[in-house]
């Protein structure tokens, strides 16, 4: 009996034992567990409660309430304030292109003269050398008209200036450099022709605008020459409209429509490649509409030895004279070519009446003298002479202002 007491006591402890075990564990494992702090996420004002939540059991109670949660107003955008009826009206006008004012024209060729600085040195300051000179002879006569004739002076106009100067240097005893400087520039005037009309006829007499076709081969800065023009003209207070009939060369369009809004004229153009006498017709007929004073039309380069190409341009000019006759047919040559400009100017006076001559790029020539030679060449007078690639640097041309430069 004694035996099973023991075993029963025995039991108990172990089983207490094991039981302590157990529950002493699982503490053990609950005090190591982290406790996690809960993310607060404040409500969305839809979502937020009218009353706030019951506290769940257990929970720890918090020692202060929150502070109640004032709703934010509502923003309110408001639209852009539209700008002043002013501040627009100078926006659109800094938009704009600056209209420009032109140089004057009267005395520009005056302004010009360093231009003429190459032209000088070989033409005027090479004759006053050799005719300053203790004698005379011959061989120096003979330099006399080589120099003449590199200038591209022409062979009968020099023949006429020497002749006439040593007759004058011989009759009048004349030597001194004064003295021989009036003697030759007497001599080169007249050779140039003060009796010619150099006036570009830019307003027609009997109403309506002046219109003046300009035309030329390729090359030699005739749309250029047609936007420096419309500056010109501008410049002397008449009113212009662009034709832009040069059809065939890629942007002659664009190019002379950017010279059009430098001065505030109206370009009319037409699509590329298209019918240049259509775009000539329609430029004057704006020209009437506007009531401008000048049209001045662009042509296609135009190769004198193609026949064809000759034939449109004469062409171009008789549709125009449906609106009535032209007024100007301006040549553009390039004086850097010499002789070859007098064989262009000779075909293009067949199939157009010209009218007057505009020498391009006489500032970049030594080769002066072919304001004598073409004017006698074709009978017709040089009106206007490029001195450089500014935008006003296109003058009426001046004899005696010409000479001067080119004497010094």
């Amino acid at each position: 009996m004694e035996y099973v007491i023991l075993a029963v006591v025995i039991a108990v402890v172990a089983i207490g034992a094991i039981t302590g075990l157990v529950v002493s564990g699982k503490r053990r494992k609950e005090l190591n567990k982290p406790t996690q702090t809960p993310t607060i996420t404040a409500p969305s004002k839809a979502d937020r409660p009218s009353a706030p939540a019951k506290p769940a059991e257990g929970a720890a109670e918090p020692t202060a309430p929150p502070a109640a949660e004032t709703p934010a107003a509502p923003v309110v955008e408001e639209p852009p304030a539209a700008a002043p009826a002013e501040e627009v009206l100078v926006e659109e006008a800094e938009a704009a292109p600056a209209i420009e004012v032109p140089e004057p024209t009267a005395g520009r060729l005056v302004r010009l003269r360093s231009r003429l600085s190459r032209s000088q040195s070989t033409l005027g300051k090479g004759l006053l050398t050799l005719l300053s000179r203790d004698r005379l002879d011959e061989d120096t006569w003979e330099e006399i008209e080589e120099i003449l004739l590199t200038a591209d002076v022409g062979v009968g106009a020099t023949q006429e200036l020497v002749d006439n100067l040593r007759t004058r240097v011989k009759v009048l005893g004349t030597r001194t450099p004064d003295e021989l400087r009036g003697l030759l520039r007497e001599e080169l005037v007249k050779l140039i022709g003060p009796e010619f009309d150099r006036t570009v006829h830019s307003v027609k007499a009997g109403g309506g605008p002046a219109v003046v076709l300009v035309v030329g081969v390729n090359g030699v800065g005739k749309t250029t020459t047609t936007g420096k023009l419309a500056r010109v003209l501008v410049a002397d207070g008449r009113k212009v409209v662009l034709g832009a009939a040069d059809t065939f060369r890629a942007a002659a369009a664009d190019q002379l429509q950017t010279w059009g809004e430098r001065v505030g004229a109206h370009t009319v153009r037409g699509p590329e490649g298209g019918d240049p006498a259509s775009v000539a017709f329609d430029a004057v007929k704006q020209g009437i509409a506007d009531g401008v004073d000048t049209v001045l039309v662009d042509t296609a380069g135009r190769l004198h030895t193609k026949t064809g190409l000759m034939d449109e341009l004469g062409k171009v000019k008789r549709v125009v004279e449906k609106h009535g006759p032209v007024d100007e047919v301006l040549l553009v040559l390039d004086a850097t070519t010499g002789q070859n400009g007098l064989v262009q100017a000779r075909v293009f006076a067949e199939v157009v009446d010209i009218t007057g001559i505009v020498l391009t790029k006489l500032d970049g020539t030594a080769k002066g003298g072919i304001v004598i030679s073409v004017q006698r060449e074709l009978g017709v007078p040089v009106k206007l002479i490029g001195l450089g690639e500014g935008a006003d640097d296109l003058a009426p041309f001046e004899p005696g202002a010409f000479v001067d430069a080119l004497l010094g």
